[in-house]
């Protein structure tokens, strides 16, 4: 194939890649897959057949064309995926100034080096998106995880603010920490959830918890206000917030003295899958996993 014009799936690739990453970039580095994806959607110019859907999958083309030649930037060092976080790396700021076209061939160009010293039995060549292959293992291990972390996301939306503060509770037990408060309907105080590492408080840390579910992103000044109520030595503050956070009250967390984690919608999800075997089966309950085994492709 010539390098001056790209087949249908690779033009599309270079456009959804390019635009992915750049987006990447405008939110500092790192973002939830999702909503790349729904950005990228709203970016880039989609026909109906990059809109059409596999017969045999049912995955959306220009969603799959995207998740494959991910991979390529994935060993090409330009991009990370963890727990459904995406990750721009420094390399794939820089590649960004080749254009999408150029950043394409880039990424293709080091996964097809990675490949000829990892795989060389399968050869070389131009692969297409649904050739199957490590590559297309990999991708739709990703497509797989990025539509189970969008199921669990749609069933955490469902919950009132109450039923969202009792999964909150249900981790940090499931993470071995004590809940002997946990907000009843009404005035809180400013607090939701309170964890102790021992049945009396007695060990530090003391989590004060805060948590709000809604669209909108939670304020630096709703992080201040927390920060404002730890005052025993030993008083950590956590606070969880569905929508996520402005860019002025995470940049407020990490700089202070006093600390303050802060959990999004997408790094709540991501603990729940990591600690939900730990759950006791009532907690497992409140928002049900199965678990399904794939065949991973070494990396």
């Amino acid at each position: 194939m010539s390098k001056n014009k790209l087949s249908p799936s690779r033009s599309l690739a270079a456009k959804v890649i390019f635009a992915a990453l750049q987006i990447l970039k405008e939110k500092g580095g790192e973002a939830a897959g999702r909503d790349v994806i729904a950005e990228v959607e709203k970016r880039v110019s989609l026909d109906e057949w990059a809109k059409a859907t596999y017969e045999k999958s049912g995955y959306i083309r220009w969603q799959s064309i995207l998740h494959f030649f991910s991979i390529d930037c994935i060993k090409a060092g330009f991009l990370i995926k963890k727990k459904g976080v995406w990750y721009l790396t420094p390399e794939g700021e820089k590649a960004l100034k080749l254009g999408d076209e150029g950043l394409l061939r880039a990424a293709t160009d080091a996964y097809q080096k990675w490949k000829e010293e990892n795989q060389p039995q399968e050869g070389n060549g131009d692969q297409d998106v649904s050739e199957k292959g490590q590559q297309g293992q990999e991708a739709t291990i990703h497509e797989i995880e990025q539509l189970a972390i969008e199921g669990l996301k749609k069933q955490i939306d469902l919950k009132n603010p109450y039923e969202f503060q009792e999964l909150v509770a249900a981790l940090l037990r499931g993470m071995g920490y004590y809940t002997p408060f946990v907000a009843p309907k009404g005035k809180d105080g400013g607090i939701d959830v309170i964890a102790y590492r021992d049945p009396l408080g007695t060990v530090s840390p003391r989590i004060k918890v805060q948590i709000k579910h809604r669209d909108t992103a939670a304020t630096v000044q709703e992080v201040r206000q927390l920060m404002g109520l730890l005052q025993k030595d030993g008083d950590v503050g956590m606070f969880v917030s569905s929508g996520g956070f402005t860019s002025d009250a995470t940049t407020t967390a990490r700089g202070a003295h006093i600390h303050v984690e802060l959990v999004d919608g997408g790094r709540f999800i991501a603990l729940w899958q990591e600690f939900y075997p730990k759950l006791t089966d009532e907690d497992k309950s409140l928002l049900s996993l199965v678990p399904l085994f794939f065949y991973a492709p070494s990396v």
